[in-house]
């Protein structure tokens, strides 16, 4: 296949470039010295560069008609990276004036993966001069990402064994992420662009991180910027981003996950750069979402918010889309709805719209049979994995699950906890919360945080070790104030206190006014059950008596 601008050739050119796409390398040599005098001689006759694209089995895939400085090299569709360390093509070209490889040469090596970068000068008579090469290198402590050859003549280009070379150089890259490959797990760059404080830039890393664990991701490296303005076109410049991605495929990368929200022009130009997974965290926060759905509500709200979000970015994405089918990013009950048109997004929407309406209806006559019953009830609301579940099964000797992972409790659980006097109330765990939670989620789980608002106490839990407890505890009352639950009697109550010095604990609680406990400790639970009982009977009778 010809690519380029063939503008201005003779007939006698292109047929002469049709040759060159129609010749054979024999197995295991890089290039013919016939196929490079052959290369040169055209590129000096049209004074432009000509590239070649080959295989591993030595057939050209590609010949490429560039301009004098450049060759530009065509989509490599037909070879995908997947999970190989090369693409398994190197690409052949000419310099018109015997100049070294070039920067370009050496970032379209790196991005594409290509198996060797390689240029053949050409001298005043149209003959190779000199050959330049360059391949990449495996992983390795001076962080060097490509070994540059030394300049040779052309013609004591040995009849070396290129194949034995290129099959040595991706068993050794492979090594790698072999172990991973097997297993099946993604691995990630982290790419964090922000433009407010340094220190609000690092919470949101460190919880990307987080969730990326979470939904079962290994972490490879991270990146952070902090620009002047967000670049529209890739959040950071056009540089920055190929460097990015050369990183990430160098460390065996199969995605890159932003910390902000992607616009459907941005993935669709990020797709066009790199054949790397690019997903948001979002996107992330939803395969988690996806993953832990259990009840039917759960699931109905989980595709919902896929598909809304999803639905702006279907149209014009590409190739960029078709890579989330399954794993990542495309999970779940949504997964298999990913490139439908949107026609079908908007009845599907619909339908799932309405079958929320009635499973809400649902839940608004057991809360109705509930208020009857005249039980009192307790929500635990608090940050992802603050240990709300632990707490539950503490109080109630009941068996959620509990896992140290964020968002380990989508569905809603509801447990008796009796008292004496023979009091009983309902003690209800909730949907963790976190930092601009996506929108979208925002919308679909409000019907199942709904229920809090029947509540006659909130348990507000704070996981009291983690070093961002104060940010926390600003999220969730800003949440809690957004859905209009702040006239709700509340209790802070600090988690794990086990992992902190007693001494620093009780400052905090002081500070705060909040009660000390270890969920996993039952001992340290009484005062929670005694503020309890408080805020429920005692406090209620002396209002009433107020009255």
């Amino acid at each position: 296949m010809i690519h380029g601008n063939t503008t201005g050739l003779k007939s006698s050119q292109l047929r002469a470039l049709e040759r060159i796409y129609r010749r054979r390398i024999p197995s295991g040599l890089l290039i013919t010295q016939e196929l490079g005098r052959y290369l040169t001689g055209l590129s000096r006759e049209i004074t432009r560069q000509i590239g070649i694209i080959v295989n591993r089995e030595g057939s050209v895939e590609y010949v490429i008609v560039g301009d004098e400085r450049e060759i530009v090299i065509p989509a490599l569709e037909d070879y995908p990276l997947g999970r190989r360390p090369l693409r398994g093509v190197r690409c052949i070209h000419t310099h018109l004036k015997d100049e070294p490889l070039s920067q370009d040469d050496l970032t379209d090596l790196a991005l594409l993966r290509l198996d060797v970068m390689c240029a053949i000068g050409v001298d005043e008579r149209g003959l190779p001069a000199h050959i330049y090469t360059a391949h990449l290198l495996p992983l390795n402590p001076e962080g060097k990402l490509y070994h540059i050859e030394p300049a040779r003549w052309f013609h004591s280009l040995k009849e070396e064994n290129f194949s034995d070379f290129v099959s040595a150089l991706e068993e050794e890259m492979g090594r790698l992420i072999l172990h991973d490959v097997e297993e099946g797990t993604e691995r990630a760059i982290l790419v964090s662009v922000g433009t407010g404080s340094r220190e609000d830039q690092m919470d949101f890393l460190l919880e990307l991180r987080a969730l990326a664990e979470t939904s079962g991701v290994r972490v490879v490296d991270t990146v952070w910027q902090r620009p002047k303005r967000i670049n529209p076109k890739y959040l950071v410049g056009e540089g920055k981003i190929k460097e990015i991605i050369i990183k990430g495929l160098q460390k065996g990368a199969t995605m890159l996950i932003f910390d902000r929200e992607l616009s459907p022009t941005q993935v669709r130009e990020l797709g066009k750069i790199t054949e790397l997974k690019v997903i948001d965290r979002t996107q992330l926060i939803l395969d988690i979402f996806a993953r832990r759905a259990l009840s039917r509500d759960g699931k109905v709200q989980v595709e919902l918010a896929q598909l809304r979000y999803l639905l702006p970015k279907l149209t014009g994405r590409g190739t960029a889309l078709s890579r989330l089918a399954g794993g990542i990013g495309g999970r779940g009950p949504g997964e298999t709805k990913l490139e439908i048109d949107r026609r079908r997004v908007l009845k599907r929407i619909a339908h799932l719209e309405k079958e929320l309406e009635g499973l809400k209806q649902g839940r608004l006559q057991r809360r109705k049979r509930r208020a009857r019953a005249g039980i009192p009830i307790v929500s635990i609301v608090g940050y992802t994995n603050a240990g709300k579940s632990t707490l539950l099964n503490a109080l109630t000797e009941s068996s959620t699950l509990v896992e140290d992972k964020l968002f380990a409790t989508l569905d809603t659980a509801t447990r008796r906890l009796r008292f004496p006097e023979e009091r009983e109330c309902l003690i209800t765990d909730t949907v963790g919360f976190i930092q601009d939670l996506p929108a979208e989620l925002k919308k679909a789980f409000r019907a199942t945080l709904e229920e809090m608002e029947d509540a006659d106490l909130l348990i507000h839990l704070v996981d009291i070790s983690n070093p961002r407890f104060k940010k926390h505890i600003e999220t969730v009352e800003g949440i809690l104030e957004e859905m209009g639950l702040l006239s709700i009697p509340r209790l802070l109550v600090f988690n794990k206190i086990d992992l902190l010095p007693a001494p620093m604990v009780e400052n905090l609680s002081k500070r705060y006014g909040a009660i000390p406990i270890s969920a996993k400790d039952k001992n340290t639970l009484k005062r929670l059950l005694e503020g309890i009982e408080e805020k429920l009977w005692k406090e209620a009778r002396h209002i009433l008596a107020m009255r």
